[in-house]
C-alpha cells in the first residue's frame, strides 16, 4: 500500500494536535462510543435497510443460506427482500448469524467457528435446521421471524448441547477484540511490529492509534456490562475510529485504519485455536439433530476439501470467494460420482454473505464491498460459463431449493 504524505504544513499541524491529544476520554468520544452500540435503529437507518439500490424483477427463485442479520430486525429485512425480488415464486431463506441460532419461516441456521485438527486451522461451517428440531421446547417457543405454518417443535430440548457449544464459541470468539486492543496499545507487541512493516505506519499513526485505542479500551470497560453481545466485535474499533472523521483529516484516518486492519489480521492469525470445538464435533451434533452442514467459502480453507468431512454441500461462490467457482463445482461433481467417505450427495450452494448491519451505517462510512452484498443475490448463478457447468448435472437455484428442503425435512 502506497502511503501518501500530507503537505509539510499539515504535518506540523498534525504533530501539534497529536501532542495536545489527551489520554482522557472526552464527552464527545463517550457519546460516539455509545452511539455505535445502540441496536435500536433511527428512521434514516430503517429507510436505508428497507430500500435496496436495485430491484431484480426477473429472479424467480431466492436461495439464501449464508447471511447475517446482526442487530437488524427481521421485519425490516423481510421488507428489503420483498422489494428486491417482487417476482419471486419459490424461496429458501435461512439466516446464519455467527455462533448464534436465528430463524426465518420455519428454518434455523448458524455459522460456527470451529477447529480443524487435520490442518491446524480455524474454519467455519454453516449449520441449517428445520426450526422445530432445535426449539427449546418451552411453551410459546417461536423462531425469530417465524412462520405460523411451520411444524410444531419436537418435544423436549433436543438442542441444549448445541446451544451450549455455540455459547462457549461466541464468548471465546468475542475475546479476540480484547486481544486486538492490547496488540495496538502495546508498542512492543509482535502483531503491531508486523503491521508497521506491512503498512509503513509512521510515528504519528502509531501515536494516534495507541491513544485512541486506549480510550476505546476504557470505554469498553466502562460500558461493558451494558454492551449487546452482537456488538463485541473487531469492527467496533474500526467504527469508533471512523467516527473521528471530521475532526481529523480523512487521509490520516485512512492511514490509521490501514495500520489497525493489519494488526487485526496478525491477531487473528495467532488467535489460540485450542478452545474452539472441532469441526467434526459440530458436524456430528448437527446431523444428530437432523440438520445439515455446508462448507462456506472453501476457497479460504483449501485443505477442508481434502478432509472428507461428512457434509451436505459446498459453497462454490460468495463475494469473498469467487475465483474458483467452476473448479469447485467440478470437485463436487467428482465426489458425487466416485467413492467417498461422505454418505450424502454434495449439493452446490452460493452464499451472499450479506451483513445487514453494514447497511445501517452512513453511506459515506460503509465498507463499499460489504455494503454491496444482498440477501439472495448471487450473480454467479446467471453467469453463462457457470450455468453451463451446472447444467451438465441439472443443478439450478430451483433444484437446490427443492433438494435441500427435502433433506432438511429428513
Amino acid at each position: 500500500m502506497k502511503i501518501v504524505k500530507p503537505p509539510a504544513r499539515r504535518c506540523a499541524d498534525l504533530e501539534a494536535r497529536l501532542q495536545a491529544l489527551s489520554d482522557d476520554v472526552t464527552e464527545q468520544e463517550d457519546a460516539l462510543f455509545r452511539s455505535l452500540v445502540v441496536t435500536e435503529l433511527a428512521p434514516w437507518q430503517e429507510e436505508q435497510v428497507t430500500t435496496p439500490p436495485a430491484v431484480h424483477e426477473a429472479q424467480r427463485e431466492v436461495l439464501a443460506t449464508h447471511w447475517h442479520p446482526e442487530f437488524v430486525p427481521m421485519g425490516l429485512i423481510r421488507r428489503r427482500i420483498e422489494t428486491m425480488f417482487p417476482g419471486r415464486e419459490e424461496e429458501l431463506i435461512i439466516p446464519t448469524q455467527h455462533n448464534e441460532l436465528t430463524s426465518w419461516d420455519g428454518y434455523t441456521g448458524v455459522e460456527v467457528d470451529c477447529y480443524s485438527s487435520g490442518f491446524n486451522q480455524k474454519v467455519q461451517l454453516l449449520l441449517h435446521f428445520e426450526s422445530r428440531r432445535v426449539a427449546d421446547g418451552t411453551p410459546g417457543d417461536a423462531p425469530t421471524g417465524g412462520c405460523a405454518d411451520a411444524p410444531a417443535p419436537l418435544p423436549g430440548d433436543r438442542a441444549h448441547t448445541l446451544r451450549s457449544m455455540l455459547a462457549h464459541t461466541r464468548r471465546y470468539r468475542a475475546s479476540q477484540l480484547y486481544d486486538y486492543v492490547r496488540a495496538v496499545v502495546r508498542p512492543d507487541d509482535d502483531a503491531a511490529g508486523h503491521a508497521v512493516r506491512e503498512t509503513g505506519a509512521d510515528d504519528d499513526v502509531l501515536a494516534f492509534a495507541r491513544t485512541m485505542t486506549g480510550k476505546f479500551s476504557r470505554l469498553l470497560e466502562t460500558h461493558g456490562a451494558d454492551l449487546p453481545k452482537d456488538m463485541v466485535k473487531n469492527k467496533l474499533l474500526r467504527n469508533f475510529i471512523d467516527g473521528l472523521r471530521g475532526h481529523w483529516e480523512d487521509t490520516f484516518i485512512d492511514r490509521v485504519q490501514a495500520y489497525l486492519k493489519a494488526v487485526k489480521e496478525q491477531v487473528k492469525r495467532r488467535f489460540p485455536l485450542g478452545y474452539f470445538y472441532r469441526a467434526t464435533e459440530f458436524i456430528e451434533e448437527a446431523h444428530g439433530l437432523g440438520g445439515c452442514v455446508v462448507i462456506p467459502h472453501p476457497e479460504q480453507f483449501w485443505p477442508i476439501l481434502l478432509a472428507e468431512y461428512d457434509v451436505d454441500g459446498y459453497e462454490v461462490w460468495n463475494p469473498q470467494s469467487s475465483r474458483y467457482t467452476e473448479f469447485l463445482i467440478s470437485v463436487a461433481n467428482r465426489k458425487n460420482r466416485g467413492p467417498g467417505l461422505s454418505r450424502r450427495e454434495i449439493l452446490v450452494f452460493m452464499g451472499d454473505d450479506c451483513h445487514l448491519g453494514e447497511k445501517t451505517r452512513p453511506r459515506d462510512r460503509q465498507d463499499t464491498e460489504k455494503a454491496a452484498r444482498e440477501v439472495g443475490l448471487q450473480p454467479a448463478w446467471d453467469d453463462p460459463a457457470v450455468r453451463k457447468r451446472l447444467s451438465l448435472t441439472g443443478v439450478s437455484r430451483a433444484s437446490v431449493i427443492r433438494d435441500y428442503r427435502a433433506r432438511l425435512a429428513g
